[in-house]
């Protein structure tokens, strides 16, 4: 098990980097910045990045540079800078393949409730994080996780990710982190794509990154075990999901204040 919840200086614990991985040069320079915040605020650290986009509206959109070319670069940024690393997978064929690049496979919010997804996932020993579906009540994700338990696997984490709250939007109801947390896995927060707005006339996904701080702190407040940030060093050219990823020089500022705000919360 990936040990995270814990830690000396009582922070959060942090998933970031890019929503899929676009090139070793970009990964390695986002995992080096992110790497020396997390060091100086004294924040476990994991480094996310999607080998694989599989969950596009169009068919035109970017998924990838290629599954083992950006897993590879995955455990580079394992091997070179010591941190865990954290990506997506797709189907029940892909759990093996990307357990042996990774530490922590991750389940998407669509794919929440696939048993086979969860079963192949649990047996590869991996930590397994399940992002809540946006359909789903935070309660209904004990089952998710109980699949993977019963498949001989403990170590489970969950991600509120925001509920569907009409056709193109999502909100996040707080209640819900320590509703899960009570199923004793640790909890964490999603504060991008928490303020996704799908399902666009484009094709292409909105967001509103201006709001991604107003939802970091009200999960820090509430006492979230864990953040998900996606970030990029521009947004604006992003291959995937550019419109609710935070501008990376902007993180050092959020995450000093979010510490602050975990240390008031637990004097």
């Amino acid at each position: 098990m990936i040990e995270l919840k814990n830690n000396p200086a009582g922070n959060f614990f942090l998933l970031a980097g890019p929503c899929v991985i676009e090139g070793e040069e970009m990964a390695m320079r986002i995992a080096e910045k992110i790497v020396a915040i997390t060091d100086k605020l004294k924040i476990p650290y994991v480094f996310k990045g999607s080998y694989r986009k599989a969950n596009r509206s169009r068919l035109d959109s970017f998924m990838g540079i290629g599954d083992e070319k950006a897993l590879r670069i995955l455990k580079k940024v394992r091997d070179t800078f010591g941190v865990p690393t954290v990506t997506d997978i797709h189907s029940a064929e892909e759990a093996a393949m990307a357990a042996e690049f990774v530490d922590i496979l991750q389940i998407p919010a669509f794919l929440c409730r696939q048993t086979d997804l969860l079963v192949a996932a649990a047996k590869t020993g991996k930590t397994i994080n399940i992002k809540k579906g946006q359909f789903l009540s935070p309660l209904a994700m004990r089952f998710a996780a109980e699949k993977v338990v019963e498949a001989g696997n403990a170590h489970v984490m969950l991600t509120e990710r925001g509920t569907t709250f009409g056709y193109q939007d999502l909100v996040v109801d707080f209640r819900g982190i320590p509703e899960m947390q009570e199923f004793g896995y640790p909890v964490i927060l999603d504060a991008t794509h928490s303020l996704q707005q799908p399902n666009q006339t484009n094709g292409v996904t909105g967001g509103m990154p201006q709001l991604i701080e107003t939802i970091a702190r009200a999960g820090v407040a509430v006492g979230v075990d864990g953040l998900f940030i996606e970030t990029h060093e521009n947004p604006a050219v992003a291959k995937s999901d550019g419109a609710n990823m935070l501008r990376l020089d902007l993180l050092e500022g959020l995450l000093t204040r979010l510490v602050r705000i975990r240390q008031a919360a637990i004097q």
